[in-house]
């Protein structure tokens, strides 16, 4: 099978935090490209949705992009008694925040399908 994906993606784990309609939450994104990522979650999040992932280096520096639910996912590995899992969502980047007292800079390229 062939990786159909057009645009690189960052090979790092980072905790990310999710703002929705119902308050915030943490998640852990992984597979970040400049069109998406995907964030694991403890809840699920409306396909469709529109949420707020933002960013936090080390030296507090943070970046915000408002994302778009694309679909939804989980993952269950192991055998027997050592089966774990992991739920998350495949996130499409809209657009950036820039400053608070500014609008947000809208991201300028074709539509992308995770």
């Amino acid at each position: 099978m062939t990786d159909r994906r057009q645009n690189l993606r960052f090979d790092k784990v980072f905790t990310v935090y999710l703002s929705t309609a119902d308050g915030m939450t943490r998640g852990i994104a992984r597979n970040i490209s400049t069109s998406g990522l995907f964030v694991e979650t403890r809840e699920s999040l409306p396909l469709g949705g529109r949420i707020k992932v933002t960013f936090t280096a080390e030296d507090g520096t943070e970046m915000t992009a408002l994302c778009e639910v694309r679909y939804q996912g989980a993952l269950n590995y192991g055998s027997g008694e050592e089966v774990a899992g992991t739920r998350g969502a495949g996130l499409r980047i809209i657009a950036y925040e820039t400053k608070e007292d500014q609008p947000l800079l809208l991201v300028d390229r074709e539509r992308v399908l995770h």
